[in-house]
């Protein structure tokens, strides 16, 4: 769903001439002119971001206000008619347009419908409360339509005028906020506080509601993130965090009250309930919460709107007191609330300036780095406190800024990670702590997606391991190295018992290395024994881990342990199967008695996790020279992608939905257009990203081609423009290809800057006829490390048609690191 020119154009020209103003969802936020071909870099880039991009197409992302790494992220939740559901993942999708609630913690881009956390809807309502909103297990009462051109939406806030007439206007904090809620004239004016109705539901919930100090405060107990997944959810229908909240008014109530389950009190001041983990009818009217009313009386628009300051906190309510009365001021609105917020996000996006393109290539970029930075997430109160996997209340560490959580590991490891790396390594390396913190407080068990404090086992492998590994490749220094390392180390070595555990299996098994004794008796993980989601897979995600633990021993100079974890690194060959079909090897599932499972074909997903053998044959990223010999040789690999891209046709086979081809849409082939360049045919790898660029990427609400996975889908766009891309989890090296901007320049906290020149970017120049590196001739599709280290500049001289001889050389491809 593209934006045509003439709606940006329009709405750019009224951004420039009313300051503050918010655009709406129908058009790329932007308050500067339309960008010309001049290289001129951006000023402000917060004004190209469009929150709205990703919220249709199973993007699962959402518009609402938050900050950089912000604890609280407060945006409506959807409903399609079932107060135990929602309309997509994370609580909005494009065309539902009916909302129950805005509430104040999100993911970005999670999977698993309805996605995690939605804490807390607050819900603005019109009329008398009759029943309770709980039995409302319809939401045909307690809920309200709305409609897009009455939503907007750009960095730190979120406003939207529903059917009922109330205009909700929402700005935000790090871990607090604000917001205005202009009621109709001659209406009631109430605020539900669903506190029971997170988007999984909840284990418990309370309410308190303090007339004498016009102040509402309660808490969550819930988590259950994809608990309702068929493939093993039932083991994550569990609690793992509280969230408390405390809520002050600028005027007084005129009425209170409280529900649980069917039962309304009228003039209650207390409540509590939850509402169980189940959906449909197995939770269907069960859950509390509470009310306050106001006298909004006059037609004064100042006298009908309610201003509520809001802190949250994983801690104790008194801490989220602390943290409301540290970041929002008595005397703030959501005007004041929301510049700041914006000036914020204006100056992290800085963190990459771009020079030239078209107005919705550099809203398509911002937006994507905007979706990147969201994660992590602050999890630290102001005074340093946070709760810890172990259900105990910690400090930071020493010299750890902040504790983050929410670790989509599978994911995040083969983009966002170096991303942020690359922009933030301070924040990397205190993510890294918090990592390393988590695991401690959970037995020593790096979890592959921590949600707030909760272990979730969701996906499949060992992503801590080249998640670490790559930070310090990468220059992260600020954690525990030691500490860190020797951990990873003990879990990659040490047999733990829920290996041998099916709890969660297929989808959320809790052994992060699964059975693995017999893995290292067998070098791969057996299908029939291996107590997780895929053997193949599992083989393939070790594989990766290990050579990043390798890499990472050879840094630290421990050369046994590199040996060691190198050999296993190739552990791979040992699923693939050279004779998986006639004439061409896949990798594929094996038993423990080496035999190969039965039934295959190149589209099966048996032995594989969210994926087919065609799309999992091509995880071999610190390996590709010793997959290319796997397969005949480069020639014959090259041959071999190509198809992997195209239709029998020769036509573009890029938008997922075909086991057999690219998946956009999901992590374990979003790789594979980069693998070109280490197979000596890089003007492969340029036409190819740019083609995925131009056509499965875009502006508008479907702008993303799947689920942002906590920004690592919008990470892979950011790498794509600049023309970069990392080679492997565990190193440095950035693999290279045609920008899309004639200049970026990336501003590193705390590091020089690396400048990208390509002057004769456009349409049609989509490849690279020649670079130099530090004013060097650079005949090579790669760069090493030490410009990530040391920052340096990268100019491209593009054309419009292939240089087969740019990057070919033979001892000039890109090195493996097995």
């Amino acid at each position: 769903m593209r934006h045509s020119q003439r709606r940006i154009a329009a709405a750019l020209l009224a951004a420039t001439l009313i300051p503050g103003s918010l655009l709406t969802s129908q058009a790329s936020a932007a308050s500067a002119p339309a960008a010309s071909r001049s290289a001129a870099e951006v000023r402000h880039p917060a004004a190209y971001v469009d929150p709205f991009i990703g919220t249709a197409r199973n993007g699962t992302t959402w518009p609402g206000a938050t900050l950089p790494f912000g604890m609280i992220a407060w945006s409506p939740t959807s409903t399609k008619g079932d107060q135990t559901s929602t309309g997509a993942a994370n609580g909005y999708q494009y065309d539902v347009t009916r909302v129950r609630g805005f509430s104040l913690t999100h993911l970005n881009g999670a999977g698993c419908n309805p996605g995690a956390a939605g804490d807390v809807p607050i819900m603005p309502y019109t009329e008398e409360i009759t029943t309770s909103p709980s039995a409302d297990s319809t939401d045909r009462i307690y809920a309200s339509d709305f409609s897009h051109t009455q939503e907007e939406a750009r960095p730190g806030r979120y406003k939207v005028t529903l059917a009922s007439g109330v205009t909700t206007d929402l700005a935000v904090t790090q871990r607090a906020g604000i917001g205005e809620f202009t009621f109709p004239e001659g209406s009631p004016a109430k605020l539900l506080f669903r506190t029971s109705n997170s988007l999984n539901g909840s284990e418990d919930a309370d309410i308190r509601i303090d007339a004498a100090r016009r102040e509402v405060t309660g808490s969550v107990l819930t988590g259950a993130f994809c608990g309702r997944r068929a493939n093993g959810g039932v083991n994550n229908r569990k609690s793992y965090y509280r969230l408390h909240f405390v809520a002050r008014f600028d005027r007084a109530f005129s009425d209170t009250g409280t529900w649980r389950d069917a039962e309304v009190r009228h003039g209650a001041t207390e409540g509590s309930g939850g509402e169980g983990y189940a959906t449909g009818a197995d939770r269907a009217g069960r859950g509390s919460g509470g009310w306050v009313g106001f006298d909004t009386g006059g037609n004064d628009t100042a006298k009908r709107t309610v201003r509520m300051r809001l802190g949250i906190s994983y801690v104790s309510g008194a801490a989220a007191a602390e943290n409301l009365n540290a970041e929002v001021r008595h005397h703030d609105n959501v005007a004041s609330v929301a510049d700041r917020g914006y000036r914020t996000w204006d100056d992290q996006l800085r963190r990459v300036r771009i020079g030239g393109g078209t107005t919705e290539q550099r809203t398509a970029f911002y937006t994507a780095l905007y979706h990147a930075l969201m994660q992590p997430n602050v999890m630290n109160d102001v005074s340093g406190r946070y709760m810890g996997m172990d259900g105990k209340e910690h400090r930071l560490a020493r010299g750890q800024r902040a504790q983050y959580s929410n670790f989509s590991g599978w994911d995040q490891y083969r983009a966002q990670i170096q991303l942020l790396a690359l922009l933030e390594p301070r924040i990397a390396g205190d993510f890294a702590q918090s990592l390393y913190n988590y695991a401690q407080q959970n037995g020593g068990v790096w979890d592959r997606w921590v949600h707030v404090t909760g272990a979730t086992h969701v996906m499949t492998g060992d992503p801590s391991a080249a998640t670490l590994a790559t930070f310090y490749a990468m220059g992260v220094r600020n954690f525990d190295v030691e500490g860190a390392f020797a951990s990873l180390v003990r879990q990659a070595t040490v047999p733990h018992p829920d290996g041998l555990s099916d709890a969660g299996c297929p989808g959320q098994c809790v052994g992060v290395r699964p059975n693995l004794a017999q893995y290292l008796d067998s070098h791969y993980a057996a299908q029939d024994v291996c107590h997780c989601w895929g053997g193949a897979a599992e083989t393939l995600e070790a594989s990766v881990a290990d050579s990043a633990l390798a890499q990472w021993a050879g840094l630290l100079g421990r050369r046994e342990l590199r040996e060691r974890f190198s050999e296993r690194g190739a552990y791979w060959k040992n699923v693939f199967n050279p004779s998986a079909i006639p004439g061409e090897g896949y990798v594929q599932a094996r038993n423990l008695d080496g035999s190969w499972v039965p039934g295959f074909t190149p589209a099966t997903g048996t032995g594989f996790a969210q994926g087919s053998s065609a799309t999992y044959t091509w995880m071999v990223p610190h390996d590709v020279s010793g997959l290319a010999s796997a397969m005949g040789g480069r020639q014959t690999a090259a041959a071999r992608l190509d198809g992997f891209f195209h239709k029998p046709d020769g036509s573009w086979s890029l938008t997922g939905g075909d086991p057999l081809r690219y998946d956009p849409t999901n992590e374990p082939g979003i790789h594979a257009p980069w693998l070109y360049n280490a197979l000596g045919q890089p003007w492969k790898t340029q036409e190819t990203v740019r083609e995925i660029v131009d056509t499965v990427y875009g502006t508008g609400p479907s702008g993303l081609p799947g689920n942002d996975d906590l920004g690592t889908l919008s990470s892979w766009y950011v790498f794509a423009a600049l023309g970069m891309y990392p080679q492997t989890p565990g190193r440095a090296e950035l693999l290279l290809s045609a920008p899309l901007f004639p200049r970026a320049v990336l501003h590193r906290d705390g590091r020089p800057p690396i400048v990208v020149t390509a002057p004769e970017a456009s349409a049609a120049n989509r490849y690279v006829d020649g670079a130099t590196v530090g004013g060097r001739d650079h005949d090579r599709s790669w760069v090493s490390g030490s410009i990530v280290a040391h920052g340096g500049r990268i100019d491209f001289r593009l054309g419009a048609s292939a240089n087969t001889r740019w990057g070919t050389a033979e001892g000039g491809l890109p090195v493996d690191f097995r």
